[in-house]
């Protein structure tokens, strides 16, 4: 059987998807979203930075990091010397100092913040950078994934994780190593809505 017979046999037999399951609801958390979020991404070695607005960001940027050379950024308020639009393989940003991505949604219970494909520009931009940097608005906060999972449109995006923390490892003999399989350090600029 040639391959075009096969390919086009399999789209035939395409079984149709099945609806996604109803979340229950579960009883809110007693704590202050933001408080908690905050508390649990210095917990898992991240930091939040309060910000009033986005012209803050390029003032704070090289106090925070000072060596950085390549900033990369799809947010048209931060200086970004990365053309992320230009950009044909991932192998390309290999050498980017700090990502700044925009957030969608934060997670106080563990700490992690939702974004999509559309956020970062490349997949492998939040993951191959030394530092990250996500934007995101205390609005945006919500008290655990049950709520999370609620509002976020799933089939919208090709691609969307949870980011919680800067990447580390540690192995049996207890050693931890940070930034083994992504960025080395994260870092939250939290604001209000303008």
């Amino acid at each position: 059987m040639s391959k075009n017979k096969i390919l086009t046999a399999i789209r035939n037999n395409k079984p149709s998807g099945a609806p996604l399951p109803d979340i229950p609801l579960f009883r809110e958390a007693d704590t202050a979203p933001v408080e908690a979020f905050s508390a649990m991404v210095e917990t898992g070695g991240g930091r939040i930075v309060q910000v009033s607005g986005l012209s803050e960001l390029n003032t704070m940027l090289p106090k925070l990091f000072p060596g950085a050379e390549r900033i990369a950024s799809l947010i048209p308020e931060v200086d970004s010397n990365v053309a992320l639009e230009q950009v044909q393989s991932p192998a390309e940003l290999e050498t980017v100092d700090v990502a700044v991505i925009r957030g969608q949604l934060g997670v106080a219970e563990n700490g992690a913040v939702w974004v999509t494909e559309e956020d970062c520009g490349h997949r492998v931009l939040p993951f191959i950078t030394q530092h990250l940097i996500l934007l995101l608005n205390e609005d945006d906060i919500v008290s655990d994934m049950h709520q999370a999972y609620r509002q976020i449109p799933i089939d919208q995006s090709g691609f969307g994780l949870f980011i919680a923390g800067p990447s580390k490892t540690a192995d049996i003999e207890q050693s931890l190593v940070i930034g083994a399989q992504g960025a080395r350090s994260l870092t939250i600029f939290l604001g209000t809505r303008a």
